[in-house]
């Protein structure tokens, strides 16, 4: 479906009568060794590509290929923003798609260190901007192993940077950009569960890598992308449904 806005003229964008948007929000850094830097920049953008197909209505931007990563900084080859930096770019990004007419955008992220930055700038968009629509998918990595049946993934629930669950996904998107045989299993011991503790990723790995990436496969990769697909697809059709209200009925 043609809605990529960088593969589109002018002309196209507007016969297109694009209603919503969808902006990807990825890193590039170190996915342990075994796959590609810009993962979350590809998983995301991936993700908003196809949800955007399913929608029909949807405008695909331009992703963010780089966030905050200074966490992973100790590995190779980090690029990172400061956190002002990367809220700032959000804002303007968002702030010029409400500018072209469009006031329902969903951010996909990829990148637990952008978690943040989307908060702030979803949060100023809205002061400036209050009839702004803004959905995000923050951690699309926790969200596969809440809708998936239990027993879907083997260690962790999938989690960890680069590990079962996103070395899984990797595996389904981008095989020819994955090396299988570099990857390792570094399950963090003594995090607590209730309280989050804030670490330079060097503290729980030394391989740029957490969870147990030998347990993904491109199997767990398609299951996790389709899940994702259908939950928000979904729930874009059910706020649209009610006009984006949510306020209780009064009585």
């Amino acid at each position: 479906m043609l809605n990529e806005l960088w593969r589109m003229t002018a002309h196209q964008v507007k016969e297109g009568n694009f209603k919503k948007a969808v902006l990807a929000v990825g890193a590039c850094e170190a996915h342990g060794q075994h796959l590609a830097e810009g993962c979350d920049t590809i998983v995301s953008y991936k993700l908003g590509k196809a949800i955007a197909d399913e929608l029909g209505d949807m405008l695909v931007l331009p992703p963010i290929p780089v966030g905050y990563s200074g966490h992973y900084d100790s590995f190779p080859f980090t690029l990172t923003l400061q956190y002002d930096t990367v809220t700032q770019v959000i804002y303007d990004i968002v702030e010029s798609v409400l500018r072209n007419g469009i006031d329902t955008i969903l951010i996909i992220n990829g990148h637990d260190g952008n978690i943040a930055p989307i908060e702030v700038a979803s949060r100023k968009i809205k002061e400036k901007y209050p009839s702004a629509r803004i959905a995000a998918l923050d951690q699309w990595w926790v969200t596969a192993g809440e809708l998936l049946p239990k027993g879907t993934f083997e260690v962790w629930n999938g989690l960890g940077h680069a590990g079962e669950g996103e070395t899984s996904i990797a595996y389904y998107l981008f095989p020819e950009w994955c090396e299988p045989e570099q990857a390792t299993c570094r399950v963090p011991k003594n995090l607590p569960e209730l309280m989050g503790i804030k670490w330079d990723f060097s503290e729980l790995t030394n391989t740029a890598q957490t969870g147990d990436a030998t347990k993904g496969t491109a199997e767990k990769g398609e299951k996790m992308f389709k899940v994702l697909i259908e939950y928000c697809t979904k729930t874009i059709k059910a706020l649209d449904a009610v006009d984006w209200q949510f306020e209780a009925d009064q009585k």
